[in-house]
């Protein structure tokens, strides 16, 4: 239960319902979680029967908002706590029903629970099922129910305050909405004020509070200097559809002359900044008989002086008179702390929807800012050389095999430039075109762009191309038709160099060794897929394919409720598709799109994004000290284990609610305070995908449509049902706490209010990174998020963590593949749930789980891992996942050999000095002054004896004098020596560890 929302029902809550039927108040009580709501619904009708009889009657004005036509009741005798089977009810309708029920226990309380439901599916993915009317009651006692007594209701109770309806979610009846319109002749739509602290819920009946208070057009509050204050208008259409809706704000002013000037006011519905920092203008539609909220965001200066300010905001719309609202701001001899961002449930971050928190493409460590020496610009372990086109010439690496350094010489990730042929149907040859040359339009040490214009008498390509710090680039490449023209096709060239092209992944391809031959075609409805990784381990390329109307899909077992929208230029209808083969020298990846005609003006965009891997070299050092404990536990304990770093997961007492961890953030610090005291770091979960229920801003965001929130067909847990109503997808839940979460739409200023949330979380409750678990957040998101992580020296530490997305629900996406473009500003890769270590070869560990190709280093989940395949890549597995996840022998061999300052020399590396006379077993090396450590791993179908072969100069050490021990490392192999002409026994899927001294 949010603590913060039980003061609603702590206390019992009065109003005065309408209907004659009722002579005294209604009380709305919290029931304190005192029944199983699982069994018997959330809500309930609390009765007393004060006249004996075999059958009591009473009429309960509930004013629901759902469709009770066919839901069931249960009557539950208080005294005896058992269901009642005589019962009848009649006249159901959402604003009251009749109960008829057999008094059993004769007078006093009885319990008509009215939304009772029956939870199935999966615990983590369940679904409410409402009971429907069935006929229990005898034929004779249903005989008698025409002489039944009157019973009297006490009061409506709910489960607890979470699952309350009250004041919001009380609908008022057709009559009273038909009398308020009626009182206001002439108008097509009312609008309504109401506070801050009561979120307008429904969007499809008025609250009865509103009869209550009127369509007073004025509006009345307090707030405090510098605080971020809000408040709602709400827009009722009475007699047709309101288009366009605009709020005109005016300066607030006190008696003084003193003011609020209108510039530090907005609507949040309206206007905002988009989650890239571009303007956001929407326009807001209401159809006849709906309500939309519309939030009024008030950032009060901090020097305003205390004083009543008054104005107005006019309501402003297509074809509508306007209409003026008065606002009256009372401010109080107070400064709100930090905007009064410390009280969330007063709807204070609002503001940070609009938030541009670390937007400035500032260089992150360890990147060095862009060089630009002519057509050549320089980046951290990379160069590119651009064409007169405005498309690579080259693209070069200079990291190592090892991935722990840099060389002086370069290797080309491309055989030839990246082009484009445009095929001439008149001619079936290529339309030659011209370039102008590129012109640099920006240099700056984050972001250099530029532009190039290549032309023919048929066609204009515009280029403009950008790159990042990181290795990102991205085209906008516009194709304007000047004359009518015919096409048989437009082929788009990526020529990589064979020698850098050894592995692929992506286009339905599982990450390894790259095919002689991949033939796609695009398949949106449900593949996501655009695009492929080609490369070796030290070079490489992604390119995705993209139009001007490209929207990042849903991803995580939600792909085919959003998936990709196929790019009118590269599917061109269905036409279009990719070919990855060997072509001369080159190995090509060529995307066609098939024929098409463009008349004089057409545009169309091809546009497309490119990843130089890797993004920077490996951090072994970083792998071998910091270890991590993946659970809340007691801090002692967690520091005996050795572990260095501890992953707080949602649903635990600390951070409860998924990817909301701000409700119990006092015991949060407290904990994060007691792990720095011992010298640990704490990493939450926190992500962008799903939000917890429990959020305070959950219904001004649903006022948004489906910016923040996707579409979706609803249903899920039962709070869900009753709350959202309709038009969302239900995510995770945790039946502990019955925290039920919503899928977010996609890309939207959610990714403002995470970045500020982030700030918030690290400058006042200490965290020391986070625990990401699948994102759906792009890369501007990731880039702010790692600012405010590591401001003031923070360490800033983010891994994350993906369930293998190869499979129908995700599209048969690669997870690589899908979160590369976050991989420069991660600490560690967590692939993950899903993910076979038994079945896969050493290149889709290499390429899919490893991280190595892109300058990362990860861990094993599923079921452990493979721990002798993993010590080839330099990963365990993460305590204290499941039994046979113990990393603490490999730890402890580890210190023991003193991994700090080793050289890794993986078996992918030419010049390994160490390795095996079977290829399907593979050595890497850990090497130091005099001594190494030699992990072996076998792919081989059965139990195989290996010999090592040892370059003993390169790995510098006496052959004469070598001595090759296995340490006893507890469920990974006993102690044993070797010398070095003996075959060594390798257990099928097995290795061994070995120090050679």
């Amino acid at each position: 239960m949010n603590s913060l929302l039980k003061p609603l029902l702590t206390v019992c809550a009065f109003f005065i319902l309408c209907a004659s039927a009722f002579a005294q108040p209604v009380k709305y009580i919290n029931g304190n979680n005192s029944w199983n709501a699982d069994s018997l619904g959330n809500h309930r009708a609390v009765v007393n029967v004060v006249a004996p009889g075999a059958v009591s009657k009473v009429l309960i004005d509930w004013r629901r908002h759902d469709d009770p036509a066919n839901k069931a009741v249960i009557v539950v005798d208080a005294k005896s706590n058992k269901r009642i089977l005589n019962v009848k009810i009649d006249n159901i309708s959402r604003e009251s029903g009749t109960v008829y029920f057999e008094p059993t226990s004769g007078l006093g309380k009885y319990y008509i629970y009215y939304m009772p439901y029956k939870v199935t599916a999966r615990s983590n993915y369940p679904k409410a099922i409402y009971s429907t009317i069935q006929n229990t009651a005898s034929a004779d006692w249903l005989s008698k129910t025409i002489k039944a007594n009157k019973a009297t209701l006490l009061y409506l109770e709910s489960v607890n305050a979470m699952n309350s309806f009250y004041p919001m979610e009380v609908i008022a009846t057709g009559k009273e909405v038909q009398t308020l319109t009626g009182s206001n002749p002439g108008k097509d739509y009312l609008v309504f004020t109401e506070d801050r602290e009561h979120p307008t819920k429904m969007q499809h009946y008025l609250p009865q509070r509103w009869i209550q208070k009127g369509a007073t057009l004025k509006f009345t509050g307090d707030a405090l200097k510098g605080e971020n204050y809000s408040y709602q208008l709400a827009l009722y259409p009475v007699t047709k559809d309101i288009h366009n809706i605009k709020l005109l704000f005016s300066d607030l002013k006190d008696a003084a002359g003193r003011n609020i000037p209108a510039s530090v006011m907005s609507c949040l519905n309206t206007d905002g900044t988009q989650y890239d920092g571009s303007v956001l203008s929407n326009t807001v539609n209401v159809s006849k008989g709906n309500v939309q909220a519309l939030w009024c965001l008030v950032n009060i200066p901090v020097q305003t002086a205390a004083g009543i300010y008054n104005g107005t905001v006019t309501v402003k719309a297509d074809d509508e008179a306007a209409t003026v609202v008065k606002v009256s701001l009372t401010v109080k001899n107070q400064t709100a702390v930090n905007g009064g961002v410390n009280e969330p449930q007063k709807q204070t971050r609002l503001t940070w929807l609009n938030s541009t928190l670390a937007q400035k493409n500032d260089v992150i460590k360890p990147y060095t800012p862009l060089l630009v020496n002519d057509k050549t610009i320089s980046l951290l372990g990379r160069r590119v050389i651009l064409a007169n086109s405005g498309f690579p010439d080259k693209i070069q690496t200079f990291f190592n095999q090892e991935m722990t350094g840099l060389n002086d010489t370069a290797k080309n990730i491309l055989g030839e430039n990246i082009h484009f042929h445009i095929v001439n149907s008149a001619t079936h040859k290529d339309i030659a075109m011209k370039s102008a040359g590129v012109t640099f339009t920006q240099k700056a040490p984050g972001t250099v762009k530029w532009q190039a214009t290549n032309t023919s008498d048929l066609l204009k390509m515009d280029v403009s191309g950008s790159i990042e710090f990181d290795g990102y680039m991205n085209y906008v490449v516009k194709l304007t038709a000047l004359e009518d023209v015919n096409l048989d096709d437009t082929k788009f060239h990526i020529p990589f160099d064979k020698a850098s092209s050894k592995y692929l992944m992506g286009l339905g391809q599982k990450g390894g060794l790259r095919p002689d031959t991949v033939k796609w075609k695009w398949d949106v409805a449900t593949k996501n897929q655009d695009g492929a990784w080609i490369g070796e381990v030290n070079a490489g390329l992604q390119y995705s394919l993209r139009d001007e109307n490209y929207v990042r899909p849903l991803n995580t077992n939600f792909y085919l409720q959003k998936p990709l929208v196929l790019p009118t230029s590269w599917g061109n209808g269905g036409k279009g598709g990719m070919i990855v083969t060997v072509k001369g020298r080159t190995m090509l990846s060529e995307t066609y799109t098939g024929p098409r005609s463009m008349k004089k003006g057409d545009v169309l965009y091809y546009n497309f994004t490119l990843l130089i891997t890797p993004f920077h070299t490996i951090n072994t050092d970083f792998q071998w000290a910091t270890r991590f404990y993946h659970k809340y536990n007691n801090l002692d304990t967690i520091k005996a284990t050795g572990a260095t770093v501890v992953n707080i997961h949602h649903a635990t007492p600390i951070n409860p609610y998924i990817n909301y961890p701000f409700i119990a953030h006092d015991a949060m610090k407290s904990y994060i305070d007691s792990a720095h005291r011992l010298g640990l770091k704490v990493k939450i979960y926190n992500t962008v995908r799903e939000l917890s229920n429990s959020a305070y801003e959950t219904f001004p965001m649903r006022s948004l449509g489906h910016e923040i929130y996707s579409a979706g067909k609803g249903g899920g847990y039962s709070w869900l049902q009753e709350h959202l109503s309709d038009d969302y997808i239900a995510a995770w839940y945790v039946p502990e706490i019955k925290d039920a979460a919503i899928v977010n739409s996609g890309m939207s200023r959610w990714h403002n209010y995470y970045v500020e949330g982030m700030n918030w979380l690290t400058q006042n409750v200490g965290i020391d990174g986070i625990y990401l678990d699948d994102v759906a957040f792009d890369r501007i998101t990731m880039k702010r998020v790692k600012r405010v992580l590591t401001q003031n020296g923070q360490p800033g530490i983010i891994d994350l963590h993906s369930a293998n997305q190869y499979n129908k629900s995700d599209g048969f996406n690669n997870s690589a593949n899908l979160y590369m473009e976050h991989f420069p500003y991660l600490n560690r890769l967590w692939f993950g749930e899903y993910f076979d270590y038994e079945k896969n070869g050493p290149d889709f560990f290499l390429t899919e789980v490893s991280g190595i190709p892109f300058g990362l280093m990860g861990e094993m989940l599923q079921d452990g891992g493979n721990a002798w395949r993993g010590m080839v890549y330099g990963m365990t597995n993460r305590m204290p996942w499941s039994d046979n996840a113990d990393p603490r022998p490999i730890w402890k061999a580890w210190d023991n050999f003193g991994m700090q300052g080793s050289k890794m020399i993986g078996y992918w590396v030419d010049a390994n000095p160490v390795k095996t006379n079977n290829d399907k077993v593979l050595a890497t090396v850990y090497k130091k002054d005099g001594k190494a450590m030699i992990a072996i791993a076998s792919w081989a179908t059965g139990d195989v004896n290996i010999k090592l072969n040892i370059d003993w100069k390169a790995l510098g050490i006496d052959q004469t004098k070598a001595t090759i021990t296995a340490p006893e490392i507890k469920n990974y192999q006993p102690a044993k020596t070797f010398t070095v002409t003996d075959e060594i026994p390798v257990t099928k899927g097995k290795g061994w560890l070995l120090i050679i001294n």
